[in-house]
């Protein structure tokens, strides 16, 4: 891949589901470009596919048509296996469901992404880990098990965990939907360090206004289609204490 290159080009992507009269054409010929370093915010209403096409651009839902070119590889035509590995080697996530193992605590979710994903010693795992958890203002909760963190606590893991190996692509589903707005502010200036500071590419889709100052780019998605690019500048955050809408 040229160095000067998008590190995701997606080109004409249709996604639909259902059936016969029962279709619903949830993306429509949805084309964009991702650079290293750069934070992308997808912003739309619930249902308006935001969700999908993150799917799709990191390899989970195949679509209908189209193509996705994640640093030169064409995502969907590799072998399942090779498009996992690919995945499990340059992409972090952070989901709307947490996706965390009730069984463990909050600091082994984290320390299994170091040991078993890149083969740490536990001494360097639980070095990282500690750093990440005191950003994260979670030390003292290090200690409890996932199914007694709140839903905000089990956010704020949840993104520790997606850029704890420093992927060089986060995918980021509604990242800060269930913070207030101290720990929602955290959570943006994390991930934005990771574009900023290590040259991750941020895909991140979401309504909330307080993302959008720290976006690069600011997209709509309606009806399955991409409109017209808002300035980071055109919307503004609410101020702390204000719930966003």
């Amino acid at each position: 891949m040229s160095r000067d290159a998008p590190a995701l080009v997606a080109q004409n992507l249709h996604r639909s589901f259902g059936s016969g009269d029962e279709v619903v054409h949830v993306l429509c010929d949805v084309s964009l470009e991702l650079d290293e370093g750069q934070v992308l915010l997808i912003m739309g209403p619930s249902g308006s596919g935001k969700s999908t096409l993150l799917a799709v651009l990191s390899g989970l839902l195949r679509p209908d048509q189209g193509q996705v070119r994640i640093l030169g590889e064409d995502l969907w035509r590799m072998r399942e296996t090779d498009r996992e590995r690919f995945r499990l080697r340059h992409f972090g996530f952070v989901f709307q469901g947490f996706n965390l193992f009730p069984s463990l605590t909050a600091g082994e979710q984290l320390e299994m992404v170091v040991r078993w994903g890149e083969g740490a010693s536990r001494r360097d795992a639980r070095r990282r880990v500690g750093e990440i958890l005191e950003r994260l203002g979670l030390s003292r909760r290090a200690h409890l098990r996932a199914d007694r963190l709140s839903g905000g606590e089990k956010q704020r893991v949840a993104v520790g965990r997606a850029l704890l190996k420093s992927p060089r692509f986060c995918f980021a589903d509604e990242p800060t939907g269930s913070l207030d707005w101290v720990h929602g502010e955290l959570v943006i200036e994390l991930l934005q360090s990771a574009a900023r500071e290590r040259g991750a590419a941020l895909f991140v889709v979401g309504h909330d206004p307080r993302l959008v100052p720290y976006a690069d780019r600011v997209l709509h998605l309606a009806d399955g289609r991409l409109t017209d690019e808002i300035p980071p500048t055109a919307t503004q955050a609410p101020t702390p204490g204000e719930v966003p809408s």
